[in-house]
């Protein structure tokens, strides 16, 4: 079992940042691929990004690449999202998640999911 806890999230004007952290307890984090997803309302949710826990590999979704940067911290069980040039587009609440395994892009392959936390970009 792995237990998720999100912070970071609030509220920033376009084009400003924001830090995501997801914390993890429980069953050995480096062992597993960490993603971030997100839901805006009506609308499904999406990937953003996710890396690997072997290499640390990196996979963006189209919407976020070259503006959010994940990075993950093995030693401190803790997974980063880095948003930069924050568009309203954004807006959304934001979820952490891993999958076992090396590498995990869809969201049926992660088996533990934080609660989410709120971004919302205005414009």
């Amino acid at each position: 079992q792995v237990q998720l806890e999100e912070s970071g999230g609030g509220l920033v004007q376009a084009g400003g940042s924001l830090r995501l952290s997801c914390a993890a307890s429980g069953r050995t984090f480096r062992s597993y691929t960490m993603g971030w997803f997100r839901q805006a309302p009506g609308k499904e949710r999406e990937f953003v990004a996710a890396i690997s826990w072997s290499l640390g590999s990196t996979y963006y979704g189209d919407s976020v690449k070259g503006r959010f940067t994940i990075s993950r911290d093995n030693a401190k069980n803790t997974a980063y999202l880095q948003m930069n040039s924050l568009k309203p587009e954004d807006t959304a609440v934001y979820y952490c998640a891993a999958a076992p395994g090396s590498v995990a892009t869809l969201s049926w392959q992660f088996d533990y999911w934080g609660q989410g936390t709120q971004v919302t970009v205005s414009s």
